[in-house]
């Protein structure tokens, strides 16, 4: 006699109204600043990034999921029931998450996530690297991305790259090295070879978690879209106080790391974002798990 598969669990009306209530109001918390910013025409050169570079609105967190595999009682007359890949849930007037079109539509982008995020879980961190990303992205250009003046000066801030060995592992940090800094660098990342060199102790793949978990769409619970994007903005944070730019004026304490001793305080952040990292890298492979694509 075959065994009928488990049950979904299912979330009663109320308890997943509540959550979605509380994930919205956590999701406007984090992106308070930037919006008041936006609606004066303001810019930021720490936090813009996480709207500008990655291209998403704030409105996108605020979306919840509840992620795979849960039903939502009560959701089947409700906005949600028409979102792209729900479906009817197992009990009457209630919705899910349909993984199989999921799996139809987007697997090709899901395999691929998954690769990088096993690839990059199963690796080694490397901490010798000091954020010298930014540093490369300047090296001899008198033209900068940000409107921020150097800390050093271009000479000295030239210097402090010559003086070093760049090691960068992350193509779209690397992607933005100035010609002069790319010939320096270690090895050559490309797109193609992104699951083969893409390391835990990278501040942009820790960053990236948060483009992953966004790309991963309803898969992905709220909960960990917003603790992602959380680890995001810090790891951001750092990767401008490392940076050869002069943010005194914006409130952020230089992280020296052409110094003995600003070279050991980045490398204990990024310690700290690599361990935190791993943790939501193993959890997004969780949902990419759940739709069992090849």
């Amino acid at each position: 006699m075959p065994i009928a598969p488990p049950q979904r669990p299912v979330l009663r009306a109320a308890d997943w109204r509540a959550r979605e209530a509380a994930h919205i109001a956590r999701a406007d918390e984090l992106t308070a600043a930037h919006r008041r910013r936006a609606a004066r025409g303001e810019k930021h050169p720490v936090d813009d990034f996480l709207f500008t570079y990655y291209s998403y609105k704030p409105s996108l967190l605020r979306r919840w999921h509840p992620g795979a595999g849960i039903e939502l009682a009560g959701a089947a007359g409700t906005e949600r029931a028409g979102w792209r890949w729900y479906t009817s849930g197992e009990t009457p007037g209630s919705v899910a998450l349909d993984t199989a079109r999921l799996r139809t539509e987007r697997g090709a982008l899901i395999a691929n996530i998954g690769r990088i995020l096993r690839s990059t879980a199963g690796r080694a961190g490397s901490f010798g690297c000091f954020g010298l990303h930014e540093w490369a992205m300047v090296y001899r250009e008198r033209d900068h991305r940000h409107e921020v003046p150097l800390r050093l000066g271009q000479e000295a801030t030239d210097a402090v790259v010559e003086a070093h060995d760049l090691r960068c592992t992350h193509f779209d940090a690397f992607r933005f090295f100035t010609p002069e800094a790319v010939r320096l660098n270690r090895d050559e990342p490309t797109r193609e070879r992104q699951a083969d060199l893409e390391q835990p102790g990278c501040l942009h793949a820790g960053m990236d978690l948060y483009k992953w978990a966004v790309k991963l769409g309803p898969l992905v619970p709220g909960d960990l879209l917003l603790d992602a994007f959380a680890l995001a903005r810090e790891i951001r944070t750092l990767d401008m106080q490392a940076s050869p730019y002069d943010l005194a004026d914006w409130g952020y304490a230089p992280v020296r790391i052409e110094t003995v001793e600003g070279k050991a305080e980045y490398v204990r952040a990024q310690r700290g974002f690599a361990e935190r990292g791993q943790v939501l890298r193993e959890r997004l492979l969780d949902t990419v798990d759940a739709v069992d694509v090849p």
